[in-house]
């Protein structure tokens, strides 16, 4: 064993986050040779990351260390021998658990987290960790538990918020999300996500203003967040200010020219313009981003139906009840096509 990956694994041991970080680059650039790279210090990145928050980060490093089941299956190795040799240590068994978590074996991943919270009592990670367990199972009322306990155990801990108010307004309990995403903000003022956050529920709360301030510096700490800037061009159609959306939606799709529903959304504009070939346009770029967008199909329902092209409006009109989502988009088109005497499959 190299005397890298030995002070590596004894700040892991210990919880020293920032220190294992520091050993694991350290360990990675002395680990590889010509085309032999070691995955070991890169999953060390992943864990820090992934403990941290840092959910991009911690993408970047999964790809060099769980995509191959080479790597894999070396990483498993090396967990495992870390969970041997210290099964007295409440940072082995958390390990343990975001390998389980990251390579298919959520289920499995359940025991080591709680054997870690077992051993520190005091520690935030592991409910954090077990509670994104519940969460993808679908059990929301078990995860907000675990969550809960983790921001008592540690209320600083950011992630552990943000995911908590994530959890409450996914409830529709947006007068117990809005309080943990303020929190982060006091915690973390300059995280863009956070103000996304604050600002989506509070346009759900029908708060729109404060909305619209809150998308704004969402958007003036991150300028590139195509998905801010839809939603806040989407606001200003809800306040009838469609000089203003439509800005938001080019700025979307100025930070990512593939935005599919950006694409969309100027498409509508254009066609109550009356632009229409600009909505034809703007409605198939929409769909060559995403093929199943029900409002691109409705789009060029309307598109055909005022180009006076009925079986071209009807063969759109069906895609879009295929694809949506939401029951009332549908009665409106099929009440539609009913008046008007059609009928759509």
């Amino acid at each position: 064993m190299s005397s890298y990956q030995t002070a590596c694994e004894s700040s892991l041991l210990a919880g020293e986050w920032d220190r294992a970080a520091h050993e694991a680059l350290t360990w990675a650039r002395h680990s590889s040779t010509g085309d032999q790279r070691d995955p070991r210090p890169h999953f060390v990145s992943n864990v820090v990351h992934l403990i941290k928050g840092q959910f991009a980060d911690a993408w970047a490093s999964h790809a060099r260390c769980l995509e191959q089941p080479d790597d894999i299956a070396q990483v498993k190795s090396w967990v495992e021998g870390l969970v041997a040799g210290h099964a007295d240590k409440s940072a082995a068994h958390l390990i343990m658990g975001l390998f389980l978590a990251q390579s298919g074996q959520s289920e499995q991943s359940i025991q080591s987290y709680k054997e870690a919270a077992k051993l520190t009592p005091q520690s935030a990670h592991p409910h954090y960790f077990l509670a994104q367990i519940h969460e993808r199972a679908n059990h929301l009322e078990m995860a907000i538990k675990e969550y809960k306990e983790a921001v008592r155990l540690d209320p600083a801990y950011a992630p552990a918020r943000t995911n908590l108010g994530v959890a409450y307004q996914e409830q529709g309990r947006l007068e117990m999300a809005i309080p943990q995403y303020r929190e982060v903000i006091k915690l973390n003022p300059g995280d863009s996500v956070a103000h996304a956050n604050l600002a989506c529920a509070l346009a759900e709360q029908g708060k729109l203003e404060p909305a619209v301030q809150s998308y704004k510096e969402a958007l003036r700490l991150n300028p590139n967040d195509a998905e801010v800037h839809f939603a806040l061009g989407g606001l200003y159609e809800d306040r009838n200010r469609q000089d203003l959306a439509q800005r938001e939606y080019q700025e979307a799709l100025r930070a990512n020219p593939d935005f599919g529903p950006a694409h969309t959304s100027l498409g509508w504009i254009s066609l109550k313009k009356g632009h229409l070939q600009d909505a034809f346009e703007a409605f198939n770029r929409g769909l060559k981003a995403n093929e199943q967008d029900a409002r691109a199909y409705h789009g060029l329902a309307e598109y055909y139906a005022q180009k006076r092209k009925p079986e071209s409006a009807l063969d759109n009109y069906t895609k879009a009840l295929k694809y949506y989502q939401d029951p009332d988009k549908k009665n409106m088109i099929m009440n539609q096509l009913f008046q008007e005497g059609r009928v759509a499959d």
